[in-house]
């Protein structure tokens, strides 16, 4: 009888372990950055190379730093969402130029229309590796305080803003007494 108990016992656990396997998200992956301060940064702008955005350019306020780029196929999925979210003056959106050839990321704006607050280019993608960035798009939600809140891995939609980003945005002007938007 104890011949069988063994193998029936690591067959359990297996089966636990590929249980839970089958829960989890295999496109979600944490960032280190959550709740700490956002990774400084100052680069030229895109658009004109004589101005810089940084880390700093994003405080005293909830903001997006969205990383984009035109060889990203889901940055051009989520693209025309972006511009209503900024034509709708939904949350300040900095981009972040990540990898890219200047002219080409510059036409893009100008064709596709242009939601950024500003956009830093990062030519050799140094800033995007303290990031944290491994693909494009991904949006970090920063606190007014500079933290940042929260990162989201792909093309951002109206469904993803609504189920994770308003939450969060919630709780933050919560905690810190700020009025967003609807929320006023």
């Amino acid at each position: 009888m104890s011949r069988y108990l063994i193998p029936v016992m690591i067959l359990g656990v297996l089966a636990i372990f590929f249980a839970r396997g089958l829960t989890l998200n295999p496109g979600y992956v944490p960032s280190p950055l959550i709740g700490k301060e956002a990774p400084s940064f100052k680069l030229p702008q895109l658009k004109d190379p004589s101005l810089t955005l940084g880390s700093e350019d994003m405080l005293g306020r909830l903001s997006l730093l969205n990383v984009w780029a035109t060889w990203c196929v889901g940055c051009r999925q989520e693209h025309q969402y972006l511009n209503e979210m900024a034509q709708n003056n939904t949350i300040p959106i900095y981009g972040l130029n990540w990898k890219d050839d200047r002219a080409t990321a510059v036409n893009w704006l100008n064709t596709l229309g242009d939601p950024y607050i500003a956009s830093a280019f990062d030519g050799d993608g140094r800033v995007a590796i303290d990031w944290g960035v491994y693909g494009a798009p991904e949006t970090f939600l920063i606190g007014q305080d500079g933290s940042v809140i929260y990162k989201h891995i792909a093309p951002l939609t109206n469904e993803i803003w609504e189920m994770e980003f308003m939450p969060l945005i919630r709780e933050h002007c919560q905690k810190f007494s700020c009025s967003y938007g609807d929320l006023e």
